[in-house]
């Protein structure tokens, strides 16, 4: 099957470019030459009505009939007038009287009123002007008409419209060219963007355009392209290290589920002995099983962001539900609950999905308080936003983890696990859940943390949402 021809780009832009640039030298053209045309012709009527007026005071009355004098000074003024002009001396009803004309065939039109009129002898084309006479004490009144053939005039409008006819091509091919040229200059950064992205896959994500030049719309569209470009190669780096860790998550309690379940096959034991494999086995299936379903959990997160519905939360009876919820846990460890929560302040968002974000970071700061320690829950409104603190006097983390405890499956909390008297850690996807729920509701989440004070997890969430 043959491929249809397509118009590159380049050459649309070109041809529209010479659309748009020969109609407006057609109408400019044109404007020229009936402008010439007008000009040519008022020159001509300001002479003939200036002739006329010349060849008027030649007119005298020889035996009641008008006719034109004949004196040395009217035989010079005639002879330098029927040099460029054929002067007719008519009767009131038409009829000549007299003529000043250099040739015998001058056409005549019957007067019939004062002024310029164009007209033809069936051969050339005359313009003329009728111009009324009457002399003081005469008998007999009657018309000048003075005329003069306009084949100069159409002449010099015939070789104007030449000059057209092969002009303007001549223009649009030159400005064509240019335009190509011009048109393939600026889309060459269109070309470069294209000839990159081609060279993209999935095991090359470095490939920048890095456009230099001026930032129009072809640099913007550059600069937007790589920034893309950027988010696409970290989204796709994120994604293959979530997609390892996550292989290795799960790798770890199956190979212990598999190492315990040869061991045991390996030769008979006792009832005891079976009883505590299993039970073993039943934590790593239970470890898997909270894997899972907080891997399943974010993805759904990812995927339901545009079934966010918002619904108006009072904060004080909602924290202290879920302080009331997690106090058994905090009392297995002598951990005391402090909290501060304004009365009637308004908050807004998805319940459920509250609940999930506060109880992660509630079980975090039971998990990594000593035992003895204390957990201080602090809620307050500023302008248009609203902040919770949680803050534990618990062991600090390392400055240089804290950007990356977001992250699924970062755990930097081994040496902070253990001082604070925690033997399990958790799956390393809690806090990355709190985060992806307060972007959902607008917010963000933020961690400070040192030797001295210990760690306070602050959320922002807007104080009326915005969301659509």
């Amino acid at each position: 099957m043959q491929r249809p021809f397509l118009l590159t780009i380049r050459l649309r832009l070109t041809l529209w470019y010479l659309a748009a640039l020969g109609f407006i030298l057609l109408l400019f053209a044109g404007f020229l030459y009936f402008q010439l045309q007008r000009n040519l012709f008022n020159q001509i009527d300001t002479a003939l009505e200036l002739a006329a007026t010349q060849a008027q005071v030649m007119v005298v009355t020889q035996d009641g009939r008008l006719a034109f004098q004949n004196t040395p000074n009217s035989e010079t003024l005639s002879r330098r007038l029927n040099d460029d002009f054929a002067i007719s001396l008519l009767s009131k009803s038409g009829d000549l009287r007299d003529q000043l004309a250099s040739e015998d065939q001058i056409p005549l039109v019957p007067p019939t009123q004062a002024g310029s009129f164009t007209f033809t002898d069936g051969a050339d084309l005359w313009r003329g002007y009728n111009l009324a006479v009457s002399l003081p004490g005469g008998t007999e009144s009657g018309w000048l008409q003075v005329s003069q053939e306009l084949e100069p005039v159409l002449a010099t409008l015939a070789a104007f419209r030449w000059q057209i006819y092969w002009g303007l091509p001549l223009a649009l091919l030159l400005a064509g060219i240019g335009g190509y040229y011009l048109a393939g200059r600026a889309l060459r950064p269109i070309d470069h963007m294209t000839q990159t992205a081609q060279a993209i896959s999935g095991q090359d994500l470095g490939k920048r355009i890095h456009h230099v030049g001026p930032a129009d719309e072809i640099g913007r569209l550059a600069q937007t392209f790589d920034a893309m470009l950027d988010r696409l190669e970290a989204a796709f780096r994120r994604e293959q290290r979530f997609t390892g860790d996550a292989a290795h998550e799960l790798r770890t309690p199956l190979t212990a589920l598999k190492g315990q379940l040869e061991v045991t096959l390996s030769r008979p034991r006792t009832a005891e002995s079976y009883q505590t494999t299993l039970q073993t086995m039943s934590q790593q299936v239970e470890r898997l099983i909270h894997l899972s379903s907080s891997l399943l959990y974010l993805s759904r997160l990812e995927q339901d962001q545009q079934k966010f519905t918002p619904e108006a939360i009072l904060a004080d009876d909602f924290f202290h539900a879920l302080l009331d919820q997690i106090r058994p846990l905090a009392a297995q460890k002598s951990i005391q609950m402090e909290s501060h929560i304004p009365p009637n302040l308004p908050l807004q968002g998805q319940l459920d999905l509250l609940i999930r974000l506060f109880l992660n970071l509630l079980d975090n700061a039971i998990k990594y308080t000593p035992p003895g320690g204390r957990v201080r829950l602090r809620a307050q409104q500023e302008a248009n936003k609203i902040t919770i603190s949680l803050h534990n006097d618990g062991p600090p983390i390392a400055q240089e983890h804290l950007t990356h405890l977001f992250d699924r499956f970062y755990r930097a909390e081994a040496d902070r696990s253990r001082a604070a008297g925690n033997e399990v850690s958790g799956g390393g996807l809690g806090l990355a859940i709190a985060q992806e729920i307060a972007k959902i509701h607008q917010g963000e989440i933020t961690v400070q943390s040192s030797q001295a004070v210990g760690t306070t997890f602050t959320v922002t969430l807007p104080a009326t949402s915005h969301h659509s």
